[in-house]
């Protein structure tokens, strides 16, 4: 993950955070006017429920994309290593087919003296 994208995710996070301490303050203030002594008022409780929910629903996407992008990030994705070791063993397989060949040319100049 480069850095720009580490700090947006961090940026990400944090949002979430202050969006879990406004729905901390949502049920707070729910439970303040349940226990209101006059009884509580409909509509305020309605409102906060309403962005109690969307709050929650917006936490889940946000965290629901950040755990996707943490599993899609693969830090030796530019790592050269397989390549190299790919090559470098089919180079000692050519290596091992030329010395073979030198054989084959030697035994038939061999024959071929014999002859």
């Amino acid at each position: 993950m480069d850095s720009q994208s580490q700090t947006t995710s961090l940026q990400r996070l944090q949002n979430v955070e202050k969006r879990v301490v406004r729905v901390l303050e949502l049920a707070g203030g729910v439970m303040d006017e349940l226990a209101n002594p006059t009884g509580p008022r409909k509509e305020f409780i309605n409102n906060h429920c309403r962005e109690f929910m969307q709050k929650i629903k917006d936490i889940q996407m946000t965290l629901r994309d950040e755990i996707k992008s943490a599993c899609e990030y693969r830090p030796f994705e530019k790592c050269d290593y397989s390549s190299r070791i790919s090559n470098e063993i089919c180079c000692k397989k050519l290596e091992y087919v030329l010395s073979q060949l030198d054989e084959m040319k030697q035994t038939i100049d061999e024959y071929h003296e014999t002859a």
